[in-house]
């Protein structure tokens, strides 16, 4: 690690952004590490979002006045104000009046926090206790603010309300989530004194009770002025795709590259399937390779140790070869998420690396048998060389970066853009030699490519490919199944969250797209002297960027 450089004044503009934002959404400060706002919940009333809207106008006017003194200012100001100016659009397009979903709302947020907080201590289980005192207090801000998205008329789809609503109920449930956690309540070491046992199943129940109310004003106010349409429209998706990609891309012509992309991995797929069994479609290879116990997993906790054992290894060799991992960042930890909502997750580690980077594994109920061949580049995926090594070597970077830039900076298309970037790199490093295991990675591509089509299929009112009429709900389904070889309780889930999230779920294969334009054209600028270990190594020291910022910091325009 090089020498520390000095602050900046835009360092310091961005230093206490990092404060405010812990101080405004503590369920951020705890994502990252910083424990002492772990006794709060985010202010999600009127009020709350109006203080955070006037923060972040306050940072912005600072940040404007300011000139950089180097190349890592200007790209720590670029991207910043970008962020700043953003988050405003949003707000005042109302999002926060509307903002319920499956996979990123408060409904999931208030209840997520709990899974990254340490249970170590008596004095951990204390703040914990506390927190889960403030949960009623969060929800209650939560329902003011969207009650006023519906006395204005700006409200969430209805498909999402009825999701969530499910969601609330194994939330509240006697063998849900707080339930279970208050039951589980136990330091590392020792015993909880009795008062602190009681606290802590007191404010479990409260914060149970305050989800049965949630629940009840979804299912009687909320799902009755929700809306029928899933789409968001043009304007909007144009504001969350710029908010998950970090540059400005043309829909319509992206939408075309997507079926076009989409085309390209049927094809690269029907050609391994016959390499599986000669003559066979890809649905017959994946059935035959669906019989072969050699490659099952059977129950979450072989499933836990195969993704360890895989992340372990990857590590290690990579760490050797290809490359240079230090010290502070070769632990990750494999997890079983505590909930069975579906889906697949990395956390960063915190600032100091006392908590390590963690891949989750939410299994849906029901899901027991998992398949290796599919399953191995997620793995990759989202620990070396994608998330992982992207996230932690930005929080490793402190010698250049200020805590923004490593540790709240970034987008879903820069993170997942590389992830799936790391995904054609291990293949090409001969990890995915078994036409098995290509397979699998190919079924990740063609999903991804499949959401391009889907997601602004859907949002923008497209016509269908079939054209029998525009691109709904329904369409969207069948669409997702045709083109995924997955449970279907994975695909009705994944088809959800497209719908609640616009724009979230094409910023993977768009980032990659845009990762691998960069990464091209800087190779042809430099000709023979171009290194790709140096572009790599450039690219990740740079922490995380909006995609505009990352090509213009590589390239110079």
């Amino acid at each position: 690690m090089t020498d520390p450089r000095n602050p900046t004044p835009i360092d310091g503009v961005a230093e206490a952004w990092v404060d405010t934002v812990a101080d405004l959404y503590p369920s951020i400060a705890t994502y990252i590490g910083r424990t002492e706002h772990n006794a709060r919940l985010d202010d999600l009333s009127l009020a709350g979002h109006e203080r955070a809207a006037e923060a972040t106008r306050a940072a912005r006017d600072a940040l404007a006045a300011l000139e950089p003194v180097d190349t890592i200012d200007q790209v720590t100001r670029t991207d910043l104000l970008s962020s700043l100016d953003l988050d405003l659009e949003i707000r005042d397009a109302g999002w926060h009046l509307r903002d319920v979903n499956v996979i990123a709302s408060p409904v999931q947020g208030v209840r997520e926090v709990f899974d990254l907080m340490s249970t170590d201590s008596v004095e951990d289980w204390s703040v914990i206790s506390t927190r889960l005192a403030a949960v009623a207090d969060a929800l209650s801000g939560y329902e003011e603010t969207l009650r006023e998205g519906l006395r204005q008329g700006i409200v969430p789809a209805r498909r999402q309300v009825i999701e969530a609503i499910g969601q609330i109920d194994r939330i509240q449930a006697d063998s849900g989530f707080f339930a279970e956690f208050a039951g589980n309540a136990q330091p590392a070491e020792g015993q909880l004194p009795a008062s602190l046992a009681r606290e802590i199943a007191d404010n479990a129940n409260a914060a149970r009770v305050a989800y049965q109310d949630l629940g009840q004003f979804f299912s009687r106010d909320l799902l009755a002025g929700a809306s029928e349409q899933d789409a968001v429209g043009r304007d909007l998706y144009a504001l969350m795709s710029r908010s998950f990609l970090g540059a400005t891309i043309d829909l319509d012509e992206t939408y075309e590259w997507g079926r076009e992309e989409l085309a390209r991995m049927v094809a690269e797929q029907t050609a391994i399937a016959n390499e599986i069994l000669p003559g066979a479609s890809v649905e017959e290879a994946v059935a035959f390779l669906e019989q072969d116990e050699s490659l099952k997993l059977h129950g979450t906790e072989a499933l836990q140790e195969w993704m360890q054992r895989t992340s372990d290894q990857a590590v290690a060799e990579l760490g050797r070869t290809h490359f240079d991992i230090p010290e502070e960042i070769r632990k990750l930890e494999c997890m079983i998420a505590p909930t069975q909502e579906g889906g697949i997750y990395y956390t960063g580690p915190t600032d100091d690396f006392s908590r390590p980077g963690r891949m989750w594994w939410s299994v849906p109920e029901g899901v027991t048998t998992f398949d290796t061949w599919r399953e191995l580049t997620t793995v990759y995926h989202e620990g070396v060389p994608g998330h992982h090594l992207q996230i932690a070597q930005a929080t490793y970077n402190r010698a250049e970066l200020n805590s923004w830039r490593r540790l709240l900076a970034g987008t879903s298309g820069h993170a997942e853009g590389w992830a799936l970037y790391a995904e054609r790199l291990m293949e090409q490093l001969g990890y995915l030699n078994a036409p098995a295991d290509r397979l699998g990675m190919l079924d990740g591509q063609r999903m991804r490519a499949a959401r391009v089509v889907l997601d602004i299929g859907v949002h923008l009112g497209k016509p269908r490919l079939d054209g029998t009429g525009t691109w709904d709900a329904d369409y969207a389904l069948d669409f997702m199944r045709a083109n995924v070889n997955m449970p279907d309780e994975f695909v009705k889930f994944e088809v959800n969250r497209y719908l609640g999230w616009p724009g979230q779920a094409p910023s993977y294969k768009v980032g990659q797209r845009i990762w691998e334009q960069v990464r091209d054209e800087a190779a042809a600028r430099a000709g023979d002297a171009f290194s790709i270990k140096e572009f790599h190594r450039t690219a990740l020291n740079m922490g995380g960027v909006g995609l505009d910022t990352l090509r213009t910091a590589i390239l110079g325009s």
